[in-house]
């Protein structure tokens, strides 16, 4: 099972975020989010209703859109994934169709941009690297912060590939040993650290300061390299490892902590605080 699967990102059509999942080698998009946008509504529950009444019509007429859909597990408001209908490109271009708004053609356009945007970036990874670098630094994040962030998310992908090759192979399995590292290296698990910064469906690494990086890098690196090390097999050694790896960033910082006189587990966000103006971490 492709990992990516799990990672859910956020686009922005005219300040709207729709949430989309690479799955099948192509970018999928939220049903939901998309009639949201196209009924410029703020309710997810109407668009939710609204796609619901319209999904059972499009059945009732015998178009193949909605058994083209799949449920895929994407971050909810709550911080929790949840399985939600979506669409590749090609499918969300005849959802479009059979809504009627004066947004129909620049989001038609705006999906085929994100689905070429997709295909270059498999024909040279490095675009997408190239084109995330472009997307902080347009938010305002330093170039400090996103050489760090960009480091990490490497990091990150490491570990997942030891985790898929080592056994981890269900959404819970990779929610469970990233919570058993955050915990044992801050004190707190991801949902936990998001309610303290008061974050809902953002991404939580994007709202960390320069030190809450370095230590996320820091457990997730050595839970890596105690995985290849000791050449652990299955869940439960991957958590038992994952424990350790957290521990040894959690002990660094504990110990910095006690040198600054200070906590180092920040609850501000890069909302409230942007980065740019140098606020996070101080």
């Amino acid at each position: 099972m492709n990992k990516d699967i799990f990672s859910t990102k956020v686009a922005i059509f005219k300040g709207k975020e729709i949430r989309k999942i690479i799955y099948q080698n192509e970018w999928w998009f939220s049903v939901v989010d998309v009639v949201r946008v196209l009924l410029d509504e703020s309710d997810n529950l109407k668009a939710r209703k609204y796609w619901n009444k319209l999904s059972q019509r499009l059945r009732d007429e015998g178009s193949e859109v909605v058994t083209d859909c799949h449920q895929l597990k994407l971050l909810a408001e709550d911080g929790k994934m949840r399985e939600t209908d979506c669409a590749n490109t090609e499918g969300m271009f005849r959802i479009v169709q059979s809504i009627p708004s004066p947004k129909a053609e620049p989001l038609k356009r705006w999906l085929a941009k994100v689905g070429y945007e997709r295909v270059q970036e498999i024909e040279d990874p490095e675009l997408a690297a190239k084109r995330t670098r472009v997307l902080y630094k347009l938010k305002g994040y330093s170039e400090d912060w996103i050489e760090k962030r960009m480091r990490g998310i490497v990091i990150r992908e490491e570990l997942t590939d030891e985790w898929q090759k080592r056994g981890a192979r269900e959404n819970r399995d990779y929610e469970i040993l990233t919570a058993e590292i955050s915990k044992a290296t801050f004190g707190v698990t991801p949902v936990e650290y998001k309610k303290l910064k008061g974050l809902k469906r953002e991404n939580l690494r994007d709202h960390m300061d320069d030190f809450e990086l370095i230590f996320t890098m820091l457990g997730e690196r050595s839970t890596t390299e105690i995985h290849r090390n000791e050449n652990s097999k299955g869940v439960k050694k991957l958590k038992d490892d994952a424990k350790v790896g957290g521990r040894i960033a959690g002990n660094a910082r504990k110990e910095l902590e006690t040198r600054l006189g200070r906590t180092l587990v920040s609850k501000k966000n890069f909302i409230k605080n942007p980065e740019n103006k140098k606020l996070l971490g101080k």
